[in-house]
């Protein structure tokens, strides 16, 4: 198998889970920065699952929920990585703007987005 530089491969993937990435968003004209790390499976935030019989309100807010778990706990684990970098927390999150909120979920979930894309196996 030839080398693809617009292919990731495991290994890269991998790293992934270890690196600090950061991110930035624009809002109000100001630029906001944040990090956060990819997550392994074992360190997904563990929700309790929701019943079938659910109506699509509680569908729904139970997976706004789990995102927002997700999140913090992607900023969580790159914040313990590395403390100097830390701008958002799990204590400030709900303090923040809410578009400022979404707009820092959109740029988190679109670089997740950009591995799901570039992913393939050989």
């Amino acid at each position: 198998m030839t080398e693809d530089a617009n292919v990731w491969t495991i290994e890269e993937l991998v790293k992934l889970t270890d690196q600090v990435q950061t991110g930035k968003v624009t809002y109000r004209g100001k630029d906001f920065h944040f990090q956060f790390c990819e997550l392994a499976e074992k360190e997904e935030p563990n929700l309790k699952a929701i019943p079938e019989t659910a109506s699509d309100q509680e569908k729904q807010d139970w997976a706004t929920e789990a995102g927002t778990e997700r999140i913090l706990a992607m900023i969580k684990k790159a914040n313990d990585k590395n403390p100097d970098g830390i701008t958002l927390t799990s204590e400030n999150w709900s303090s923040v703007p809410v578009t400022l909120r979404y707009q820092i979920t959109s740029e988190i979930l679109s670089y997740q987005q950009e591995v799901t894309e570039n992913f393939t196996t050989g």
